[in-house]
């Protein structure tokens, strides 16, 4: 009798070594993931107020650069694929081909005194700004949350409760390799006022 209750003292006690640091790991790999999914939503959130800025700002230069069409075009295909972006390195692509069209009109506006002084162009520049640099920051928070997550992953004793667990690495927010080039804008045929 006493050697069959040792022997389940024996089970429990090395059932609960295993399992209470599997519990603790795979919580702590919930936990990691829900930053990550939390700091992805910031980077979503940044880009929808982006994108809620952008038809202002494009309505705002057509009044005073009405033959800057391409740019326009542009920057609402640029928008449109944003918005159907559904990876973050989808939405990192877009969202350089966004950035891009965005510096051209800036550079073209520069064309243009009366709009410069517009005051509502100058507040929702303002605001693009700001939003610029909080997309920057959301990205930034994004890939360290993204770096933790994966290390524990990759990490012993980590690797083996992601292995049983279905956890996987996530994917970095990474810029498109032509975000390394700066845009190219042609002043031809725009007269200096």
């Amino acid at each position: 009798m006493k050697k069959g209750l040792g022997a389940i003292i024996g089970i429990v006690v090395v059932l609960a070594i295993i399992l209470i640091p599997t519990i603790g790991s795979y919580n702590g790999f919930v936990n990691a993931e829900e930053n990550v999914e939390k700091q992805y939503a910031q980077i979503e959130n940044q880009l929808q107020r982006r994108m809620d800025l952008i038809p202002n700002l494009v309505n705002t230069v057509k009044g005073y650069a009405s033959h800057e069409e391409e740019i326009m075009t542009d920057i609402a295909e640029a928008r449109s694929r944003l918005i159907g972006a559904t990876t973050p390195e989808e939405q990192a692509n877009a969202d350089a081909e966004l950035s891009s069209a965005l510096s051209r009109l800036l550079v073209v506006s520069e064309n243009y005194p009366d709009l410069k002084a517009d005051q509502q162009f100058t507040r929702l520049m303002d605001e693009l700004a700001g939003t610029e640099n909080r997309l920057a920051v959301a990205r930034m928070d994004y890939n360290e949350e993204v770096t933790t997550f994966n290390k524990k992953v990759k990490q012993f004793p980590g690797r083996l409760v992601a292995g049983i667990f279905g956890f996987e690495e996530k994917e970095y927010f990474k810029a498109d390799a032509a975000a390394q080039e700066a845009p190219s804008v042609d002043f031809e045929g725009v007269e200096d006022e």
